[in-house]
């Protein structure tokens, strides 16, 4: 079975709900779909988190490389793109169009052979995981209207990040998470993420410090992106410091990236974005250096559906996985795929196990996106 064709679907907001609800243009693209057709028929769906002219420019590359090769060998094919384009990528919009020809080419691999892809990443440890609700901060009633929705949608654990947060004062912060846990209450997990990976970030070692004690003091689980995503000096001090848990990696790619965070210990919890880092090929070798280290895995997904199917194939693959993130509102997990997503009671999220990815995309509403 070997590929026929791969093709770039620029996702963008056409309707007026857009493609993400929070801070964002009808016309912005931040999300590219990848379509991996194979002799067979069988096709299979990948998604990057770059725009469509990248990743356009990043297949015309790859293309040569693809078109008659095996469409059933998804980690040689992606270590073979990765390493005949190392002086052209070695990271950035190739590696992240790579991402998106993997995911898709795991997701044939499971249709061709009938198995879901998460057990073909090694096996499956759980066929359910807690998704938290990932929504961006805004005034305090705005907050709260938007922490009320995801309570109302059924979430049981949230992270709220950027927007205001570490960008005013420390009194505005404290107020933040105080309106955050008074609305959620004490039952609810709550995740912060300060968005250190925006450029220019004003802060450094000192004030992570002194605001990872007050989040700690509010019961918040895990402190992310406190600080650049270069500064892995100041995270290893940060992790050492604070109270409480210390998550970063999300702009990092290629797996010899991660290596000195793991080594080193920089963190309490890795966060690879498979849309980002190399695909599932990639994440999971990520993954399992991070769990021989002792550290923690959770994907980093600003997301598609495919890219959450993806995220929770390799979270059911993982010994140690407890969470998925889950954007929302967010048209573009909601409304692509034909059977919703559905929490169940408990605020878990099952793990699709049909073939491939476990998902079938809606294209009737792909078309209107694209």
């Amino acid at each position: 079975m070997t590929i026929t064709a791969v093709t770039a679907l620029p996702l963008r907001g056409a309707t007026p709900d857009g493609g993400w609800a929070q801070g964002y243009d009808l016309d912005e693209e931040l999300h590219t779909l990848i379509r991996v057709d194979a002799d067979s028929g069988i096709t299979g769906w990948g998604s990057c988190f770059t725009s469509g002219a990248l990743v356009s420019a990043a297949l015309a590359l790859l293309r040569p490389y693809l078109i008659g090769e095996s469409a059933l060998e998804p980690e040689r094919v992606s270590e073979t793109l990765l390493q005949s384009t190392f002086w052209q990528g070695r990271g950035g919009t190739v590696a992240h169009a790579i991402s998106g020809v993997d995911i898709a080419l795991w997701d044939i691999l499971g249709k061709a052979t009938d198995q879901p892809v998460a057990r073909l990443l090694g096996g499956c440890y759980r066929d359910k995981i807690k998704p938290y609700a990932s929504i961006l901060f805004a005034e305090p009633p705005v907050l709260r209207q938007r922490l009320e929705a995801v309570l109302e949608s059924g979430f049981k654990a949230v992270k709220i990040g950027w927007s205001g947060f570490g960008r005013v004062s420390g009194g505005y912060d404290n107020r933040l998470i105080e309106t955050a846990r008074q609305t959620v209450g004490d039952e609810v997990e709550i995740f912060v993420d300060a968005g250190g990976s925006e450029q220019f970030w004003p802060h450094g070692y000192k004030w992570a410090l002194q605001t990872s004690k007050m989040l700690a003091d509010y019961g918040v689980g895990w402190f992310e992106e406190a600080l650049p995503p270069d500064d892995i000096d100041g995270f290893c001090k940060l992790r050492e410091h604070a109270p409480l848990p210390i998550t970063s990696g999300e702009v990092l790619v290629r797996r010899q990236s991660f290596l000195p965070w793991i080594e080193r210990g920089a963190v309490d919890i890795l966060q690879p974005d498979t849309t980002k880092c190399g695909g599932l090929s990639e994440a999971r070798k990520i993954a399992w250096a991070a769990y021989d280290h002792n550290i923690g895995f959770v994907s980093h997904g600003w997301n598609t559906a495919i890219g959450l199917a993806a995220d929770l194939a390799l979270a059911a693959a993982l010994p140690t996985s407890r969470y998925v993130e889950y954007i929302t509102p967010a048209a573009y997990i909601d409304q692509l795929v034909k059977i919703p997503w559905k929490l169940d009671s408990d605020g878990f999220l099952p793990i699709p196990m049909a073939p491939g990815l476990g998902i079938e995309v809606d294209e009737e509403a792909l078309g209107r996106f694209t």
